[in-house]
């Protein structure tokens, strides 16, 4: 068990903690606690990074790196292969009102947004289904980037990006170029 839990765990680049490990684990249909993968992980010295630091999109520098599968070129050769998207928050009079967008990187145009009170995984995942829902999508050919925000790597949303094949890349945290390049579609 340990040794899968070291795979699910170096696959994830080093992000997935005991929850999200729990989840991949009964997904494939393995019938575990999710105490017991909180052990094991701790006995085997195998920490996720945690959203609820300071400073949550700071990367554990112990962790690999995830694959750049943009490298840096924020263009796209055709419509639907490379989707960035974003939360904003607009000033209400009745409180912040966030706002969920995708944009393609191809035609420049948005393809879906969304707006809630509430900047949660429920949300980019709400937007995400439009999307996919207007667009037609060949399954492994899109590339979703999103920044390492807790909504962007909720297990909802990665799970669903897994299910409908699409490759989801996470910006290089506290880089501000690379920041820079994606903003730079909107």
């Amino acid at each position: 068990m340990t040794e899968r839990i070291k795979e699910i765990h170096a696959e994830s680049g080093g992000n997935y903690g005991s929850p999200r490990v729990h989840a991949v684990l009964k997904r494939e249909g393995t019938r575990v606690g999710r105490k017991r993968v909180e052990r094991l992980m701790r006995e085997a010295d195998i920490a996720g990074v945690s959203p609820r630091r300071k400073g949550f999109t700071r990367r554990d520098p112990k962790a690999a790196l995830a694959p750049d599968l943009v490298e840096r070129d924020f263009t796209a050769s055709a419509t639907n292969r490379l989707w960035a998207t974003d939360l904003t928050v607009i000033p209400a009079g009745e409180g912040p009102l966030w706002l969920s967008a995708i944009r393609n990187a191809f035609s420049r145009r948005v393809v879906a947004w969304e707006t809630s009170a509430r900047a949660d995984a429920d949300l980019v995942l709400t937007t995400l289904e439009y999307a996919l829902a207007s667009r037609e999508v060949e399954p492994g050919q899109l590339i979703h980037h999103a920044d390492h925000g807790c909504q962007y790597t909720s297990i909802k949303l990665t799970t669903r990006l897994m299910q409908a094949r699409i490759d989801a890349f996470m910006g290089f945290v506290g880089d501000s170029y690379d920041n820079a390049l994606a903003e730079n579609l909107w």
